[in-house]
């Protein structure tokens, strides 16, 4: 999984049956070389020469065929069936029907030497649908045996929440995901266009400013948050909201109470409160953000450590969960996660054989 962060390569082994079953093994974090992230971030928007996002492309698919190597050589004993290769998402925009990762299945078949699922969006979004997010089903098969209505919160670049709640006579639970707006992507721009750093290292810059009211309230007027889920977002869809006007950390300060306050503007579309927020991705480790949260949400707000699971990992787990189902011809999207018309069948196999 190579997230919207632009942070690097997350591996995380999974048994599972696509359903329930579920066994998590160990995971590991690559962290991208400085000048690839650069690189990376430079194509976002999909709109670079075709040669240069290609180039991307074949650097990032070779970094994850190390990625997997070096997850094979601390883990050896663990043999692996089958790779979920999300890719870099570089452009998202459904309502034009269109969604771009890019990373080439055949080219990390080939040189991981194992069958690789790839292309995960698409389908969602020529169908109609948002084609993100799409960890829910994941989420969804965790949280079976936890206390309804419960929300799972990814902050990664963007924010997405899958809202889980007790289905109606003990059927299957009803599930509710969309994109909550900015999570760590505005932030992180913020602090590497004034610092060079990639991140506001435990929130301290948020802490040592004042967020800016007026900022806040401007941001939370956008159409977005009124519109009814579900809906996703491309990770600079709110760029436009930078605060050019504010110091260093009152612009930290405020670019976190906005991530914050778009999290607590998802409430207003859920059937019904959820009893607990479970927080996972890299925004969880910002405390500024993770006390804003708890502010705005009046509920119970935890890293989802709280419940056994692993926060930098769930994401990865994700995509091999959907690999699996991609395999068995199981749905990876359903009406109520993506807005697709129906149940869709997702991701693309690139079998060593043919590869």
């Amino acid at each position: 999984m190579s997230g919207t962060s632009l942070d690097g390569i997350d591996v995380a082994a999974l048994a599972t049956d696509g359903l329930r079953r579920i066994a998590a093994g160990p995971a590991l974090t690559v962290p991208y070389p400085d000048a690839f992230r650069e690189r990376l971030r430079g194509v976002l928007g999909g709109e670079n020469p075709g040669a240069e996002i290609a180039s991307v492309e074949a650097e990032l698919t070779r970094l994850h065929a190390a990625a997997i190597a070096d997850f094979r050589a601390r883990y050896p004993e663990l043999a692996i069936d089958l790779v979920g290769f999300h890719g870099h998402t570089i452009l998202h925009r459904p309502a034009e029907r269109r969604t771009r990762q890019i990373g080439d299945g055949a080219l990390l078949a080939r040189l991981a030497g194992v069958d690789v699922v790839a292309d995960f969006r698409s389908a969602d979004v020529a169908a109609g649908g948002e084609g993100a997010p799409l960890a829910p089903l994941y989420h969804a098969a965790l949280a079976a045996d936890l206390a309804k209505p419960v929300a799972i919160l990814n902050l990664g670049g963007v924010g997405n929440v899958t809202w889980i709640g007790p289905g109606a006579d003990g059927g299957e639970d009803d599930i509710l995901a969309f994109d909550t707006g900015p999570g760590n992507a505005l932030i992180d721009d913020w602090v590497l266009r004034h610092t060079g750093r990639t991140a506001d290292i435990d929130g301290a810059l948020a802490r040592a400013g004042q967020a800016s009211s007026s900022h806040v309230a401007r941001f939370i007027e956008h159409p977005y948050f009124a519109r009814k889920p579900p809906k996703s977002l491309d990770r600079d869809q709110f760029r436009g909201i930078i605060p050019d006007d504010l110091a260093l950390a009152d612009g930290a300060a405020t670019l976190t109470e906005i991530s914050a306050a778009a999290v607590a503007a998802a409430l207003q579309h859920f059937p019904a409160p959820p009893r607990e927020w479970l927080i996972c991705g890299g925004g969880r480790r910002n405390p500024a953000l993770m006390t804003a949260l708890t502010r705005h949400l009046e509920a119970p707000v935890r890293p989802v450590e709280g419940v056994g699971w692993d926060g930098d990992a769930l994401e990865a787990e994700a995509f091999a969960y959907l690999a699996v189902r991609s395999v068995l011809g199981l749905p990876l999207s359903l009406p109520s996660t993506t807005g697709a018309p129906h149940p869709v069948h997702g991701g693309r196999l690139f079998a060593v054989a043919s590869s």
